[in-house]
């Protein structure tokens, strides 16, 4: 069941990320790679908990990771 939960996080925070940085998206699977790989590193950045954890705060880790990556990603292509 964690995998599940985690894979419904990284869709969500790839979502909201893709929304809040007003790209396209890249799709449901890119969406849930972003979001799971923004939630590396918004675990990374933020120490793993943020508002005492549970899933409002992951969303939130994951989704704040996934705007950076997104933003690195978006100035490395106009590089």
């Amino acid at each position: 069941m964690g995998v599940i939960w985690f894979l419904v996080v990284g869709v969500v925070a790839g979502w909201l990320a893709g929304v809040l940085v007003k790209g396209g998206g890249f799709g449901l699977i890119g969406d849930l790679v972003v979001g799971i790989l923004g939630a590396l590193v918004g675990g990374l950045i933020f120490g793993g908990g943020l508002l005492g954890g549970g899933l409002l705060g992951s969303i939130l880790v994951a989704t704040l990771g996934a705007v950076i990556l997104l933003v690195v990603i978006r100035v490395l292509k106009k590089a």
